[in-house]
């Protein structure tokens, strides 16, 4: 049986209405769908391939943040 883990997802909506989810811990980690309902199976599915390949990068979630730049 896998082991049990918690990782930080992360969920942003793109200029086109998409959901895109990444997971900081796991290099390269991510996916998108047009719907929350879609996008929380895809996940769990990429975040499973994804700890195949890779151990996940110790991580404590503190916040959010968006900043601002002039650029």
């Amino acid at each position: 049986m896998a082991k049990s883990r918690t990782l930080t997802v992360l969920i942003e909506q793109d200029a086109d209405g998409y959901y895109v989810a990444t997971v900081p811990a796991l290099k390269s980690c991510y996916t998108q769908a047009k719907t929350l309902e879609e996008l929380y199976p895809r996940i769990k599915e990429v975040i499973e391939l994804c700890l195949e390949e890779e151990d996940p990068v110790p991580m404590k979630f503190i916040g959010v943040q968006q900043i601002e730049t002039g650029a």
